[in-house]
C-alpha cells in the first residue's frame, strides 16, 4: 500500500511496522497481524488502488477533487441535536443517514490519501473522529429504530462506516471501534447470510457478506469473516427461479426483473472485491462453484457490453439515475457511466481468477476501454481511484493485445433479452412475459418506463450512435415511443403497471438461435391498456427484419408502432432521406408518407419497408428534466432534437400488422439498393405464424404460436425454428419460449442427408423429408440445434411414449412404514433427518416397443417446496428389482438404488425435468421388459414435489426413440 510519509509513519506507530505493498496472495511486510494486513490490502483494492503515480492524470484531478469535496463537507459539518450536517436531518430520510456516512469517507479518504491537498490534515482527520462519534452516538446505534428504506440500514451506511474506519483505524480508540461495531452487529447479524435464509439472495446477499467480511477485519473477529465468505456460496450456482445467474446468461433481480447491468454488477463487484481480498489468506474463498461467477463474465456479462457501455436494456430502474446535485464533475449516470465500473469489477475478479480468465477478460477490457469513444474511461470522473489505476494499468501494459467486439447472437430466455452482435454494430431486445416485469420502480425511480419491456429496440455502430442512450435520452424522450414498441397511445400515470407482469398467458417469448442468428418473437400485452400484438425480430447478416400481427386494441386511442427514435443530441441536424428526397430540417415538421420505400438518417442506418408502408415522421426538440423521471434528479431543462419514424394502425385495431427492415450503419444509397433488391420474403405475418426467408444468408425462420407450417417448416405445438442452408449443410435451431412442452416435432422439407451432428436431445425420426423429435422441456426456451451434412452417419427412428404402470415415493424415519402410493405426488429430498428423507420410483412396462431403444428419457413435472431453499437438483438411478407394488412400498420394503443415471435441476417454478435413462432401459428392454428407475438426491438439498401418474396433468412419462 502506497501512503503519503505522513500517513505511513502514523500507521506504522500503531501496527509497529515499516511500509510495503499488498498484492493478491501476498500480505503487506509491516501488518501487524492478518487483520490488519486485511485492512491495508482492502484499502487498496477497495478504497485507494495502487500502481499509479498521484500526480499525473487522471489521478491528480480526481484526487484534487476528492479534498476540495472533503474540505466542503468539513466546513459545512455543524454537529447539532438533530444533525451532523444542516442539509442531513435525522429521523425521516434514512438516505441521509448513509449520505453522513459517505461524505465522512470522503474527508477520511482525502486525509489519508496522497495528492488531495489536505493529505494528513489534523483538522480534517479530527473532523472525521468527531463526526463518527457524533453518527455511533445519535444517528446509528444499536438502539436506533429503522425507518424508511432498509437498505440504508443495512447495506449502504455500513458499508461506508466500515471503509471510513478501515482508513482512520490506528487513529480510533477501543471504544469507538466497539461501539461502531455494535451498530453494525444490529443491522447486519450473522443470521442475514444463514444458508437458511432464502430470502438474502443475490447482490443484497453479496453485499451483506461485504458488511460482514470487513467487519470481522476491523474488529479482528476470524468467525465474523468466515460467515461472510461462506455466506457468499449461495450467490455462486446457477439458478432456475429467482435472483441469480441462469444457464443461459440470464442475470434477475427482485426475482423477475432482468438486471446484469445493475444488480448483477453489484453482485460481481463484491464478489471479485471479497475474492481477492481474501485471496491467499487464511479466510480463501475455495468453494469449487466460484468457477460460475468466472464463466458468467463471458457467457452473462460481455454480451451486454459494447464499446464500453453496459446495455440499458438490462439495467432496470437505474436509467432514470441521470444526474444529481452532487454528482462529480456534472458527469451523468448512463450506460458508458455502467459499463465502466463492469469493466474494473471484471479487472478486480481477475485477480481472484484462474490465469487463463483472468488474461482473457484483460484483453476484452482493453478493447473496451479503447474502443469507448464517447466517454473514454480514463475521463469518468465517477469511477474509484482503483477503478481508474486498474483501467489505466491495461491500457499501459503492451503485452496485452486488446480483443475486437465479438459477433453472434444470443437469447436470454430466462430473463426475456436478446442480443444480436455483427461487424461494426450491435442490436438488443426487451422484451417481458408472463415471467417478467413490465418495468420495475421502487424509490419513486423510473415512474415513465411503462414501455421499456414491450420490445424496446436498441442498436449502436462501431463509430456511431453511442451517445443515442447515454445523452439525456431517459428525461426528454417520449416515453410512448420508444423504439420498435408497439404501443396504445391510451394516457398512463407515473408507475401505472409497474412491477406487475403482463398476464400469465403471455408465455411466448425469446426464440431460436443458431448462434450467428436468430428467430425471436413477443407476445406483447399493453401496460395498463387492452393491447395485444405478436411481434417479431429476425437478426441476419446486416438486417433485422421487424414484424408486426394481430395487433389488436379496444382503448379508443390510436395505437402505433415506433420504427425508431433517433436522438441528435442538443444541436444535431442529421438529415432524414425518404425514398431519395432529403426532408426538412426544421423543428416541427412532420409528415405523412403514403407508401414508402425507404428511408434513411445520415450517420446511422436505415429502414426498408417491403412493398410499400404507410409512414409517419417528424422532427421534434422535446425538453426534461431528470427530476421528471427520478426524485433525486436535477431540475435542470435540458433539451434533445429527435427524428422519429412510425406506423400508425389506427384506433381500435383489429388484427393490424406491420414490417420493416432496419440497417444499422446503412447509408442512404445502401438504404435505397436494399430496397430496390431485396434479400428477404416474408413467409408469413399472422398472429398464429411470423416467418422469413433471406437469401443473403440461407435463413428461413419461423416463429409459430400454434402448430402450423411456414414454407419448408411443419411444427406440432408452438416453438421458435431457425434453419440455415449453407455450403451443402443444414442447421436447425428449435426453442419452446412458452416452455410448455416436453418435446416438439419439427418437419422440414428437405431429403437427401445422410450424416448429422446435433444435440443429443434432438432424435432424428425421418429423412425424407427430415424429421426431428427435438426436447425441448426443462430447457426454459434455450435452443437445441442440428447440423446436417457433417458428422457422423444418421438414420431415422421411431419415437414411442411408455406411461409408468405404477409409481410411489417413500418417506424414512418415523414414516418408514407408511405406503404413499396413491398419493397425487411424487416427492424427493435427502435430508440430515431420516424423517423427512423421501425418494421416488416408477416402474414402466416396456414390452409394447418393438426395437431397441437408442434414447430414453423419463420426463417429470415439478418444482422445489422446501423453506430451506428454491434451487435443487434430482438424480434417476438404476433399480435391478421389479418386484415391489404400488400399494406396497415402504421406506422399509424399497428396493436398493442402482447405478446413477442423470440429474436435472429444478427451482421453485413448476417445470419439466428430463432425465436421460437411456442405458437402463436398454439393458431392461433386453432382459424382462420391466424398467424401475428410482429418483433420489446424492446430497442434502431441498424438497422437489413432482406430479404422480395419478395427476391429471403433468404426468411422468418415458419417451423412448427406438430402432
Amino acid at each position: 500500500m502506497t501512503l503519503s510519509r505522513r500517513t505511513a509513519l502514523r500507521m506504522a506507530a500503531v501496527t509497529g511496522a515499516g511500509l510495503g505493498l499488498g498484492v493478491a496472495g501476498t500480505f503487506p511486510a509491516f501488518a501487524a497481524d492478518a487483520y490488519d494486513a486485511l485492512r491495508l490490502r482492502w484499502i487498496d483494492t477497495a478504497l485507494k488502488g495502487t500502481g499509479y503515480d498521484p500526480a499525473a492524470a487522471p489521478f491528480a484531478g480526481a484526487l484534487t477533487l476528492l479534498g476540495d469535496s472533503a474540505e466542503t463537507f468539513r466546513t459545512q459539518m455543524t454537529p447539532g441535536s438533530s444533525a451532523l450536517w444542516p442539509d442531513l436531518p435525522l429521523g425521516t430520510n434514512s438516505a441521509n443517514v448513509t449520505t453522513g456516512f459517505r461524505r465522512l469517507l470522503a474527508m477520511a479518504q482525502a486525509w489519508s490519501f496522497p495528492g488531495t491537498g489536505r493529505t494528513g490534515n489534523s483538522a480534517l482527520l479530527t473532523a472525521v473522529l468527531t463526526g463518527l462519534d457524533w453518527m455511533r452516538t445519535n444517528a446509528y446505534t444499536p438502539t436506533t429504530p429503522k425507518y424508511n428504506n432498509w437498505w440504508d440500514w443495512e447495506i449502504g451506511s455500513p458499508q461506508l462506516l466500515l471503509d471510513t474506519m478501515c482508513l482512520v483505524y490506528p487513529q480510533l480508540t477501543a471504544a469507538q471501534v466497539s461501539g461502531c461495531l455494535a451498530a453494525v452487529d444490529t443491522f447486519v447479524p450473522d443470521s442475514k447470510v444463514a444458508l437458511t435464509n432464502t430470502a438474502s439472495t443475490g447482490a443484497n446477499r453479496a453485499d451483506y457478506c461485504r458488511v460482514l467480511v470487513v467487519r470481522g477485519i476491523v474488529g479482528k473477529s476470524s468467525a465474523k469473516i468466515a460467515v461472510g465468505r461462506d455466506g457468499l456460496s449461495p450467490t455462486f450456482p446457477l439458478v432456475r427461479s429467482g435472483d441469480g445467474f441462469y444457464a443461459d446468461g440470464s442475470f434477475v433481480q427482485h426475482t423477475s426483473v432482468p438486471y446484469t447491468g445493475t444488480y448483477g454488477f453489484v453482485l460481481v463487484n463484491a464478489l471479485a472485491l471479497l475474492m481477492s481480498l481474501l485471496d491467499g489468506s487464511t479466510w480463501a474463498v475455495t468453494d469449487p462453484d466460484r468457477q460460475l461467477i468466472f464463466d458468467a463474465v463471458p457467457a452473462a456479462v460481455a454480451p451486454f457490453l459494447f464499446n464500453g457501455l453496459m446495455m440499458d436494456g438490462v439495467s432496470g430502474r437505474a436509467i432514470s439515475r441521470g444526474l444529481t446535485g452532487g454528482d462529480p464533475g456534472g458527469l451523468p449516470q448512463s450506460d458508458h457511466v455502467r459499463g465502466h465500473s463492469w469493466i474494473a469489477a471484471i479487472l478486480t475478479l481477475a485477480g481472484a481468477a484462474p490465469d487463463a480468465d483472468a488474461a482473457l477478460w484483460r484483453r476484452m477490457a482493453k478493447g473496451w476501454i479503447q474502443r469507448d469513444y464517447y466517454v473514454p474511461p480514463l475521463t469518468n470522473g465517477r469511477l474509484s481511484l482503483p477503478a481508474l489505476a486498474a483501467m489505466k494499468s491495461v491500457l499501459d501494459n503492451s503485452s496485452i493485445t486488446a480483443l475486437a467486439e465479438p459477433t453472434g447472437s444470443r437469447v436470454f430466455g430466462s430473463m426475456d433479452r436478446a442480443t444480436h452482435r455483427r461487424p461494426g454494430w450491435a442490436f438488443a431486445v426487451a422484451m417481458s412475459s408472463g415471467r417478467t416485469q413490465f418495468y420495475e420502480v421502487a424509490n419513486g425511480e423510473n415512474p415513465r418506463g411503462w414501455h421499456t419491456n414491450s420490445g424496446m429496440t436498441y442498436w449502436w455502430g462501431d463509430t456511431y450512435g453511442n451517445g443515442q442512450y447515454s445523452d439525456a435520452f431517459w428525461p426528454t424522450v417520449d416515453p410512448q415511443r420508444l423504439p420498435g414498441t408497439t404501443v396504445s397511445r391510451k394516457p398512463l400515470a407515473n408507475s401505472e403497471g409497474a412491477n406487475t407482469k403482463p398476464a400469465a398467458s403471455a408465455v411466448w417469448t425469446g426464440g431460436a438461435t443458431d448462434g450467428t442468428y436468430s428467430a425471436l418473437g413477443q407476445d406483447t400485452r399493453g401496460v395498463g391498456s387492452t393491447l395485444t400484438a405478436r411481434k417479431a425480430w429476425f437478426c441476419l447478416g446486416d438486417q433485422v427484419v421487424c414484424l408486426g400481427a394481430g395487433i389488436t386494441a379496444a382503448d379508443g386511442q390510436w395505437v402505433y408502432t415506433t420504427v425508431d427514435n433517433r436522438n441528435l443530441g442538443p444541436s444535431g441536424t442529421q438529415a432524414l432521406t425518404v425514398d431519395g428526397t432529403v426532408q426538412a430540417e426544421t423543428l416541427g415538421w412532420s409528415k405523412t408518407f403514403s407508401a414508402a420505400s425507404w428511408a434513411s438518417i445520415d450517420g446511422f442506418g436505415g429502414y426498408v419497408f417491403p412493398g410499400g408502408t404507410e409512414i409517419s415522421a417528424a422532427r421534434e426538440a422535446r425538453t426534461g428534466a431528470w427530476r421528471d423521471i427520478n426524485p433525486t434528479g436535477t431540475t435542470t431543462a435540458l433539451t434533445r432534437r429527435y427524428v422519429t419514424l412510425w406506423m400508425n394502425h389506427g384506433t381500435d385495431p383489429t388484427d393490424a400488422s406491420y414490417r420493416y427492415i432496419l440497417m444499422p450503419g446503412a447509408s442512404a444509397a445502401q438504404t435505397a439498393a436494399r430496397a430496390a433488391s431485396p434479400t428477404v420474403s416474408v413467409l408469413a405475418n399472422t398472429k398464429l405464424v411470423q416467418a422469413i426467408s433471406d437469401t443473403a444468408t440461407g435463413v428461413t425462420a419461423a416463429n409459430f404460436y400454434a402448430a402450423g407450417t411456414a414454407g419448408p417448416i411443419t411444427v406440432s405445438a408452438p416453438c421458435s425454428v431457425l434453419m440455415r442452408e449453407s455450403g451443402g449443410t443444414l442447421k436447425v435451431a428449435v426453442s419452446d419460449p412458452t416452455r410448455a412442452a416436453t418435446t416438439v416435432t419439427v418437419t422440414i422439407a428437405r431429403n437427401g442427408y445422410t450424416t448429422a451432428t446435433s444435440d443429443p436431445e434432438i432424435s432424428v425420426t425421418g429423412l425424407a423429408p427430415v424429421k426431428l423429435q427435438v426436447e425441448v422441456g426443462g430447457e426454459q426456451g434455450s435452443s437445441r440445434t442440428i447440423t446436417f451434412g457433417t458428422g457422423s452417419t444418421v438414420t431415422a427412428g421411431t419415437p414411442a411414449t411408455v406411461n409408468p404402470v405404477a409409481d410411489a415415493y417413500v418417506r424414512g424415519g418415523t414414516y418408514a412404514a407408511t405406503n404413499y402410493g396413491t398419493d397425487t405426488t411424487l416427492v424427493v429430498k435427502n435430508s440430515t433427518s431420516a424423517d423427512f428423507t423421501r425418494r421416488s420410483y416408477l416402474k414402466f412396462d416396456l414390452s409394447a416397443l418393438t426395437a431397441t431403444p437408442r434414447r430414453a428419457v423419463l420426463w417429470v413435472n415439478g418444482q422445489t417446496a422446501d423453506s430451506a431453499g428454491t434451487q435443487a437438483l434430482i438424480s434417476a438411478y438404476a433399480v435391478s428389482t421389479d418386484s415391489w407394488t404400488e400399494s406396497g412400498l415402504t421406506w422399509n420394503s424399497m428396493p436398493a438404488l442402482g447405478s446413477l443415471l442423470s440429474s436435472g435441476a429444478i427451482g421453485l417454478t413448476k417445470d419439466w425435468i428430463a432425465l436421460d435413462v437411456t442405458a437402463h432401459v436398454r439393458s431392461q428392454y433386453a432382459g424382462d421388459k420391466t424398467a424401475t428407475i428410482a429418483l433420489a438426491q446424492a446430497a442434502a438439498g431441498n424438497a422437489v414435489v413432482l406430479a404422480s401418474r395419478e395427476q391429471s396433468t403433468g404426468r411422468p412419462f418415458l419417451q423412448v426413440v427406438q430402432g
